[in-house]
């Protein structure tokens, strides 16, 4: 049986804020594949950026934007998040793995998601992978309320999770070395695509968004 995106996001009982996340960075990854010069493999990368966040209700703080928890309520996404926690365990990228197995996403993607992280951006920028290039930068150009410039995006990251993620280096230097990584992937992408940095933003992913929450997945 097919299943859409759409359709997974409801089984697994998925914020619509973070439904909505994932689907912006998915349309901006998209947007890059379509204005690529290079052969990319698109559907992994899509797929990775739709599913790459799906554990993180268990890191949620439910008090931090209370208009994400309308119509249900607090209560109602405290217990999703303690049931989230009892099936899946209390680390977020952990869980965002046992879930997208569970559903059968393919390795590929899998493969893209388990290397999305802040302290990976290094490697990121280092390593061949172009595919793996786009999941990280989409998942960089996308803030909690919309689509935002990179710098935008990573001082929002940095004073809402400096203090409290653990894939976030506390020493300043080496902070700030990770910020220049994300700039140089943003170059390497771009020194290869048909548009510029400025040319994606929330009014442009907007037409996407519809479409990727039907995109067949299974």
């Amino acid at each position: 049986m097919t299943r859409t995106v759409q359709n997974i996001y409801e089984t697994y009982r998925i914020m619509p804020a973070l439904q909505m996340h994932q689907l912006r960075v998915a349309a901006v990854a998209q947007t890059l594949c379509n204005n690529f010069t290079r052969d990319v493999d698109t559907h992994p990368v899509v797929l990775a950026c739709l599913f790459h966040d799906m554990g993180n209700i268990i890191k949620s703080d439910l008090d931090t934007f209370p208009e994400f928890l309308e119509p249900e309520g607090k209560a109602h996404w405290a217990m999703v998040k303690a049931d989230f926690i009892k099936r899946y365990g209390n680390e977020q990228h952990t869980a965002t793995l046992k879930v997208v197995r569970e559903f059968g996403l393919t390795e590929q993607a899998r493969a893209l998601i388990d290397s999305v992280a802040f302290s990976k951006l290094l490697g990121t920028r280092d390593g061949d992978s172009y595919e793996q290039k786009i999941v990280e930068y989409s998942d960089c150009r996308v803030g909690p309320h919309g689509v935002l410039s990179l710098d935008g995006r990573l001082q929002e990251a940095r004073n809402r999770y400096a203090a409290r993620r653990s894939d976030i280096p506390r020493d300043a230097e080496a902070f700030e070395t990770h910020i220049q990584a994300a700039h140089d992937i943003e170059q390497q992408i771009f020194a290869e695509a048909t548009i510029a940095p400025d040319d994606i933003t929330e009014q442009s992913v907007q037409p996407l968004i519809g479409e990727l929450r039907g995109y067949e997945v299974i």
